[in-house]
C-alpha cells in the first residue's frame, strides 16, 4: 500500500483504479525551500492517544482506578511518536512541525471532575515540571523524538502550561498559598477575573503576577530528596536566578524549568496553554529566556539552524476579525503579538471555512499581508477541546483538507483528521469524545486510504511551497476556479498556481505573469509535466485539482 502511495503521491475522492493509472515517468521537480513558520504544516496530537511504542510504561504510580470512558491512560507515548517519525508518516503528510501535548510528570491520582473519574492522561495537570511522566517516557525518549524530527527537517513544538498546577488529591498536595490560589474561580468577564483566578474548581492557579520571593514547595523538596536530586536542582536554580537577574518568584521558577527543555534538547517552539489567564508580562519574560535558551543550545551543539524560536498561544476565543487585539470585556485590550508571541490560534477559522473558497482564501491572505504582517495565525478545523468543530460528523472530510491546507497561515492538522478519526464516541462525556485513540489497524488505513492520500498530496505541496501558507493570494479565474500564490523572502522566491473543482479530463488554465514565460509546468497532483503555450497550460488528468509549480 505504501509503495502505491509513494508512486502516485496522489489521491482525490475520485475513485483510484490502480497505481499505474496515476503514475508518471516524469520525475517530480524538487527545490530546497526554506522553513517558514508562517506557512508551516503542523500536526497536533495527544501523546497518550497517538501510538503506543512501549507497552512496558503503560501503568505507573498505581494508576489503576476505573475511569470514565476515554478518561484514563491509553498507552500512547514518546516512543510511539518517534516510531512514526522514523517510518515517514509525518513526512508523507507534508508535516514540518509536530506539536504534542505536555509530557511532564502529571498528578499521580485521579479526580472526579463531574464528567467521571479522570487521570491526567492529557498532560495539562502538572505535578513536577522538571521530570517527565513515565507513562509518556523518559528524557532519553524525548531527546530521541527531537533528534529524529530534526533529522527529517521537522520542528518540535513543546506544549507549555504556566497557568496552573494539577488538581489537589490525597497523593498530590496543594503547593501552598505563596505559590498558588484555589479561589475564586474565573468568571471571564473582566481582566482580573480571567487572570487572577482558578480556571475551574480544584485547578490551583499559579501566582504568576506575584513579586514576593518564595522557596520551592515543601512537597516538591521532599520529592526531589527522595529521588536523590535535591542538591542538583537547587544549585541549578540558584545559578539560573543569578545569571538572568530574576527574582525567585513562582513564575520565574517555572520559566526556568520550562526553558531547560530548550537548553538541553533544542526544542524549536512553544504552544502556550491558557494564554489569556496569565498576565502578559510573564509571557514577555518567558520569551526572552526561551530565546536565550535556544541560542545556548545551538552554540553548545554547533547547530547551523538559524530559524528563530517560535511562540504561539491559545487565547481561547481569539478571532482574526478583531485584528491583533483580544478584548477582555471590561475595556482591557491586549495585543499578545506585542507580548512575546509570533502567532495565536485562530478560533474563527471553522466559521469562515463554511463559506466559499475565494472568500476564505482572500480574507486570510489579506490578513497575513496587512494587520498580521510579520506575524501569523494558526488555523484548525478540529481540536482537542473544541466541542463544535468544523465537521464533527466527518461528512465533509475532503472539504476540510482542501480548505485547511490551502488557507494562509499555519495549518493545524489534528491527529486523525487525515483518516476521519471519529469525533463522536458513545459513552463519553465532555471533551473525551474528541480524544479517541488513533486507529492504526490495516483495515482502517485501507478504508480511509483515498482521504489519507488527499491530505498527503496537499500537505506535501504546502510543505514544499511557502507561498501556499505565507504568500500573496490572487484569483486568476472564478470559473474554472484558479488562483496564484507568490512569496518572496530575502533571496528566495516561490510561486504556485492552484485550481479546484476543475472537472476530470482537459483543463485550460490561464497563467499569470510568474509562469507566462515558462516552457512547461509540473502538476504536483498528477505528477505530470505539461507544456505552456501562449500563456496557457492544458492539464489533462483524471483529477479535479491542479497544483502547478515550475519545472527546475
Amino acid at each position: 500500500m505504501k509503495n502505491c502511495i509513494t508512486l502516485i503521491i496522489s489521491l482525490l475522492l475520485i475513485t483510484l483504479s490502480s497505481c499505474k493509472d496515476n503514475t508518471s515517468s516524469t520525475i517530480n521537480p524538487t527545490t530546497e525551500a526554506p522553513f517558514v513558520w508562517e506557512a508551516a504544516n503542523m500536526y497536533f496530537l495527544l501523546t497518550d492517544r497517538f501510538y503506543n511504542g512501549d507497552i512496558t510504561n503503560d501503568t505507573n504510580f498505581n494508576r489503576t482506578k476505573e475511569t470514565a470512558v476515554l478518561r484514563g491512560f491509553e498507552g500512547g507515548d514518546l516512543k510511539g511518536i518517534q516510531q512514526k517519525i522514523e517510518e515517514g508518516y509525518f513526512t508523507d503528510l507534508g508535516v514540518n512541525a509536530i506539536w504534542f501535548t505536555p509530557v511532564v510528570e502529571q498528578v499521580h491520582d485521579a479526580v472526579d471532575e463531574g464528567t467521571g473519574v479522570t487521570y491526567g492522561y492529557h498532560g495539562y495537570w502538572t505535578k513536577d515540571w522538571t521530570q517527565l511522566d513515565p507513562n509518556f517516557g523518559t528524557m532519553k525518549d524525548l531527546k530521541n523524538v527531537v533528534d529524529a524530527a530534526h533529522n527529517r527537517g521537522i520542528k518540535i513544538v513543546m506544549d507549555v502550561v504556566l497557568n496552573h498546577t494539577g488538581p489537589v488529591t490525597a497523593m498530590d498536595p496543594f503547593w501552598g498559598e505563596d505559590w498558588a490560589r484555589e479561589s475564586p474561580n474565573c468568571a471571564f468577564t473582566t481582566y482580573d477575573n480571567t487572570t487572577k483566578c482558578s480556571l475551574v474548581e480544584n485547578l490551583p492557579d499559579i501566582l504568576t503576577e506575584a513579586t514576593q520571593e518564595v522557596k520551592i514547595p515543601e512537597s516538591l523538596a521532599e520529592k526531589w530528596k527522595a529521588e536523590g536530586r535535591y542538591d542538583q536542582e537547587m544549585e541549578e536554580l540558584n545559578t539560573f536566578f543569578k545569571e538572568n537577574q530574576l527574582a525567585q518568584t513562582p513564575r520565574n521558577y517555572i520559566i526556568k524549568w520550562l526553558t531547560d527543555y530548550i537548553r538541553e534538547l533544542g526544542i524549536d517552539a512553544y504552544r502556550i496553554d491558557t494564554t489569556k489567564h496569565v498576565d502578559e508580562a510573564s509571557w514577555v519574560v518567558l520569551r526572552e529566556i526561551a530565546d536565550k535558551a535556544l541560542a545556548s543550545y545551538r552554540t553548545t551543539h554547533n547547530s547551523k539552524d538559524s530559524t528563530p524560536f517560535f511562540m504561539f498561544g491559545e487565547v481561547y476565543g481569539y478571532s482574526v476579525d478583531g485584528g491583533r487585539d483580544y478584548d477582555f470585556g471590561d475595556g482591557t485590550i491586549v495585543d499578545y503579538f506585542d507580548k512575546g508571541f509570533d502567532n495565536l490560534i485562530n478560533f474563527q477559522f471553522k466559521q469562515d471555512a463554511k463559506g466559499d473558497y475565494e472568500s476564505l482564501f482572500s480574507k486570510y491572505s489579506n490578513l497575513i499581508q496587512s494587520s498580521h504582517q510579520g506575524k501569523s495565525i494558526t488555523n484548525y478545523a478540529t481540536s482537542h477541546d473544541d466541542g463544535s468543530p468544523f465537521d464533527k460528523e466527518r461528512q465533509h472530510t475532503r472539504e476540510t483538507a482542501i480548505k485547511l491546507l490551502l488557507t494562509s497561515g499555519i495549518s493545524q492538522i489534528y491527529y486523525g483528521d487525515e483518516v476521519a478519526r471519529p469525533l463522536i464516541i458513545e459513552g463519553t462525556q465532555g471533551d473525551a469524545t474528541l480524544r479517541s485513540p488513533m486507529d492504526w489497524s490495516n483495515e482502517n488505513m485501507q478504508e480511509t486510504s483515498h482521504l489519507h492520500q488527499l491530505w498527503q498530496k496537499l500537505g506535501q505541496f504546502r510543505a514544499k511551497h511557502p507561498a501556499v501558507g505565507a504568500g500573496k493570494h490572487q484569483m486568476l479565474s472564478q470559473s474554472p476556479y484558479t488562483f496564484s500564490r507568490s512569496y518572496t523572502n530575502e533571496n528566495f522566491t516561490d510561486q504556485v498556481i492552484i485550481g479546484l473543482e476543475l472537472g476530470q479530463g482537459k483543463k485550460e488554465i490561464v497563467l499569470d505573469s510568474a509562469f507566462a514565460k515558462a516552457k512547461q509546468l509540473h502538476d504536483h497532483f498528477s505528477n505530470k509535466n505539461f507544456p505552456v503555450v501562449n500563456g496557457q497550460v492544458v492539464v489533462d488528468t483524471a483529477f479535479d485539482i491542479v497544483l502547478l509549480e515550475k519545472v527546475y
